[in-house]
């Protein structure tokens, strides 16, 4: 059978443009793609680049009084949110044309359409057209979830924030994860009065207990109204406010409510039923190894498998495709030891175990230490670091490593590639620190602080 393509992508985000980039520039395959909003996908146009901006923003006005304590004369003004916004959506402009270029110069078509599957090798566009595609890759991301509740459509998502025309007064956001807790730290940062509901007894659950509990006193001396055990029991406009009562019975207006509950992948009306590709219990697409689902011509990367929800993973369980499905070399991505940061303020950076998986699989050392870094502790700040290696008592491998600190997502990269090569705490020991940083603590931990 001829096919129109040898390969269809579903959606323009990282690890579709990665996939198309690839089989066309590195494979010679024949390469359509297909997009309905904007190129970049959820990372560069509502996610990772401009949160990362904003966490910039938001940083500066503590440096700023950091530099007055250090003896500059320097002063923080109110934050010009406007011109903030317009040079933020320029370049986010001008990095979707750079995946634009990147695609039409390895010989991609770019076709601005939304895609549905017709059947397990024909897609049809809303512009009418129908293509098949001997292969067809489905990146479609996620969306954040909104609870169904009387009232809901009242809050907004983290898609939202980057569009504010103005700041809000004072803003409630619900949820414990990541991005309820980056988004609380940002805005506080910008100037907003924050409050954090979650109904859970710890924000960021699923990540080391230890480091949680760390970044939430810490978001609390900050001033950020963190409310542990509370959701929203009602929610009603009041003017262009929301009138809230919270599960313990207080009441407050809001100038807006964002709801970060969660994300769900991107699934609905793709025509995967069409095509007999099975979904797993929140929607996602179900993959093997090689992210190829039951339906041999059709594969899935990225947020929408389910897998593990980052952008780096995305691009390289892209590239796997490629080297399985267009160059005769099966390749599954590991999705053990990827590590990862929390932009919250301080960063959380983290790779490997948890101490809670670790003590649950075998017999482990923790190393840890918390202290006031020279930086801030110079000029009297409370704030403390934390550094914490999780090592297994038979082999002295090193199973986990978290990171409380600003620019801990700077250290973790470096210690991710030493963890991944299988390094122990011998080898950690007798590396020599780099003096004065904070990252010399992970070579200087001479004694476990408890044993499981």
């Amino acid at each position: 059978m001829t096919f129109d393509y040898d390969l269809f992508v579903i959606g323009g985000g990282s690890g579709g443009v990665r996939a198309a980039r690839l089989a066309a520039s590195e494979a010679g395959a024949k390469v359509g793609l297909a997009e309905e909003y904007r190129m970049g996908g959820t990372c560069v146009i509502r996610g990772c680049v401009p949160k990362k901006l904003m966490v910039f923003a938001s940083g500066y006005r503590e440096l700023m009084g950091q530099a007055a304590d250090y003896g500059w004369d320097v002063k923080a003004g109110d934050f010009d949110w406007p011109k903030f916004r317009a040079h933020l959506h320029s370049e986010l402009d001008r990095l979707e044309q750079i995946y634009r270029t990147n695609l039409e110069k390895a010989g991609v078509t770019i076709h601005d359409a939304r895609a549905e599957l017709e059947d397990p090798h024909t897609v049809k566009l809303s512009t009418g057209e129908t293509f098949t595609a001997r292969h067809i890759l489905v990146a479609v991301g996620g969306h954040p979830d909104v609870p169904d509740r009387p009232n809901a459509e009242l809050g907004i998502t983290s898609n939202d924030v980057f569009l504010f025309d103005e700041l809000p007064k004072s803003i409630l956001i619900v949820g414990g994860g990541y991005i309820a807790s980056e988004m609380a730290c940002i805005l506080h940062g910008l100037g907003v009065e924050v409050t954090q509901f979650y109904r859970g007894a710890q924000i960021l659950r699923g990540f080391d207990d230890e480091a949680r509990g760390h970044i939430a006193s810490t978001m609390v001396e900050d001033g950020i109204n963190l409310r542990l055990g509370t959701d929203v029991l009602e929610m009603k406009a009041e003017g262009d406010a929301i009138w809230v009562k919270a599960s313990d019975g207080s009441e407050r207006v809001y100038d807006k409510l964002l709801w970060a509950t969660g994300r769900k992948p991107n699934t609905g009306n793709l025509g995967l039923d069409k095509a007999g590709v099975k979904l797993g219990r929140r929607g996602e697409i179900v993959v093997d190894q090689y992210s190829q689902t039951d339906v041999p011509s059709i594969y899935a990367v990225g947020d929408v498998t389910g897998r593990l929800q980052l952008t780096p993973v995305a691009i390289r369980e892209g590239a796997a495709f490629v080297e399985t499905v267009f160059k005769g070399n099966p390749t599954a991505f590991s999705h053990d030891l990827v590590p990862g940061a929390v932009f919250t303020q301080p960063e959380y950076g983290y790779v490997g175990m948890t101490e809670e998986e670790a003590r649950d699989a075998e017999a482990i050392e923790v190393y840890c230490t918390s202290f006031r870094p020279m930086q801030t502790a110079y000029i009297e700040r409370t704030e403390r670091v934390m550094m914490k290696l999780i090592v297994s008592k038979e082999t002295q491998k090193v199973l986990g490593c978290h990171i409380v600190a600003d620019h801990a997502g700077e250290m973790i990269q470096m210690a991710a590639i030493a963890i991944r090569m299988g390094a122990t705490k011998e080898q950690f020991d007798s590396t020599c620190a780099v003096h004065p940083t904070m990252a010399e603590e992970l070579v200087t931990m001479k004694t476990p602080v408890r044993t499981a």
